[in-house]
């Protein structure tokens, strides 16, 4: 009988694990005329979900379930409009597995100065290169590229807030630390967004490392910058937590973000937060991606800015994606910026082209251009055709001197 009883309590405690291993996150949104949801997080309750987080922005609830509740269950509820998982990804690394996955160009595309090469690519990529050899003293090649230094008699970025919502960033980095102004952990909101991974802290360096002589300088090197961390050690995250981060900007009042991250399918709910930041004034920023094919969410977004990499020769990388959705084209082949350790590396992938264009945007905003549309307008204006189909330049290569 003693035996027994023990054994009905593992078989208890396997079970409860089953339950919890077999959890599924699900965001729940709710007619937007519930403003008080305390009663949807009792049904929630009721059902047996856990609940999360708030999702205000979006007007939803993060809940986790028993992976035996079905969304037609939670349907149920009253007021609710939307049931979607709540996936994790990673949101840095590219799907594609082997050359023969990934999309060669056209010969037409081949002829119009496209690079290409035999290996992977993921988001971005260290390199072996000295990037000292294209760099004029703390001027990457891609900063000068954009000609960032014909804008910075006129402006540098003064007073605008760009928010960099990615893995977190090292502020505490030489070239950094002056224009730090605050942030946000979205994945844990008791912790700061320090950066555990890397790639944060390089694509900050881009946007806005401070003009001193030594180091590195970014595109708006007055500009303030603001760590969202919605992304782990590992490049993954949920989309709830990208969620959450794009909310935090808007409750911040950032003008821009720089979303150097992307994958290959949307959920109705991260467009609906992409959208109200759009239209409280925030510009979005984002990679195309790298697994030469079509264009990654969120930059496929009409409401974002989607950015194609560029080599020093002013072909398109290998490894950029491409289609209408590109607007610019930018450096992303062997950027040199700031690493997490306080030192400097060279990585390459649309992460690193984007925060070209988000600099650029951060010196629109400061001349002037104060909604996502003004901005893009000043940014087309300023961009120069380089000879490459629209499908993989947008409106081409902005200049920053050009900008107003």
């Amino acid at each position: 009988m003693k035996k027994l009883g023990i054994l009905s309590a593992v078989c208890f405690l396997l079970a409860s694990f089953v339950t919890l291993s077999n959890a599924t996150q699900k965001i729940i949104s709710f007619d937007y005329s519930i403003t008080n949801k305390q009663n949807g997080e009792k049904d929630i309750q009721s059902i047996e979900g856990k609940i999360v987080r708030e999702l205000k922005i979006i007007n939803a609830i993060v809940a986790e379930f028993p992976d035996y509740v079905k969304d037609a269950t939670i349907y149920k509820i009253s007021g609710v409009t939307n049931v979607e998982e709540d996936t994790y990804l990673n949101w840095l690394k590219s799907e594609a597995k082997s050359f023969a996955d990934i999309n060669i160009p056209s010969m037409k595309e081949m002829m119009t100065g496209i690079e290409i090469a035999n290996e992977e690519v993921p988001v971005s990529i260290p390199s072996n290169k000295n990037p000292k050899e294209e760099q004029n003293g703390e001027i990457p090649w891609g900063i000068a590229r954009v000609k960032a230094e014909s804008a910075w008699n006129t402006t540098q970025g003064e007073g605008v807030k760009v928010a960099i919502v990615d893995t977190g960033a090292t502020f505490s980095h030489p070239d950094l630390a002056a224009n730090y102004a605050g942030g946000y952990n979205a994945i844990n909101p008791e912790l700061a967004p320090t950066d555990d991974h890397g790639h944060g802290t390089h694509v900050a360096g881009t946007i806005a490392a401070i003009k001193d002589g030594k180091g590195v300088v970014g595109v708006a090197p007055k500009a303030s910058l603001y760590g969202v961390k919605v992304l782990d050690g590992a490049g993954g995250g949920s989309y709830s937590s990208i969620i959450a981060g794009i909310e935090w900007c808007v409750d911040n009042g950032i003008n821009v973000i720089n979303m150097s991250l992307g994958g290959r399918y949307s959920i109705e709910s991260f467009h609906a937060a992409v959208k109200v930041a759009t239209e409280k004034g925030i510009t979005i920023v984002c990679a195309a991606g790298n697994d030469s094919g079509p264009v990654n969410y969120p930059a496929k977004y009409a409401e974002t800015i989607g950015v194609s990499a560029s080599n020093s020769s002013d072909a398109l990388a290998y490894f950029s994606s491409r289609g209408p959705e590109i607007d610019f084209i930018a450096p992303g082949y062997n950027v040199y910026s700031t690493a997490k350790d306080g030192t400097y590396t060279t990585m390459s992938g649309t992460s690193m082209s984007c925060p070209h264009v988000a600099g650029l945007a951060a010196l629109a905003v400061s001349l002037g251009n104060n909604t996502p549309e003004a901005v893009k307008t000043s940014l087309t204006n300023a961009a120069v055709d380089i000879g490459l189909e629209v499908n993989l330049q947008g409106a081409g290569m902005i200049e920053a001197g050009k900008i107003k």
